[in-house]
């Protein structure tokens, strides 16, 4: 597969992830390309649960959802109530945090060189 073609699919996944999330209403979603920045990903998506039912909701809806699609995640961080998630798809990250979390952790201030793909507030 040309790079070209991988980095579409990335983008797909990415921009697939994005509608799931949207579906269970996170809330300001970040799409960031930090394939310049980092070996760890292409992407990082960063969005805000205001419980932790509603973590639980997103995690199971993109587990469930992209699982039937023929895509897990390489690796699982964090439960409902620690107040953040991430979700590893290799190429694309998806870190999932409570306000408060959010807050205290401030990925968009460390990763502020990253290519802004899109927010949803």
């Amino acid at each position: 597969m040309s790079e070209a073609n991988e980095h579409d699919q990335d983008l797909a996944l990415a921009h697939r992830i994005v509608d799931l999330l949207e579906e269970k209403q996170a809330e300001d979603i970040l799409l960031l390309n930090v394939e310049a920045l980092t070996t760890l990903a292409r992407y990082f998506l960063i969005c805000t649960s205001e419980s932790d039912r509603q973590t639980k909701a997103l995690r199971d809806n993109l587990s469930e959802t992209l699982k039937e699609e023929g895509i897990t995640p390489y690796q699982r961080e964090g439960q409902p109530g620690d107040g953040w998630m991430i979700l590893d798809y290799s190429s694309v990250i998806v870190h999932i945090f409570s306000p408060l979390q959010r807050e205290y952790y401030r990925l968009e201030d460390f990763w502020n060189k990253g290519q802004v793909v899109l927010r949803i507030q």
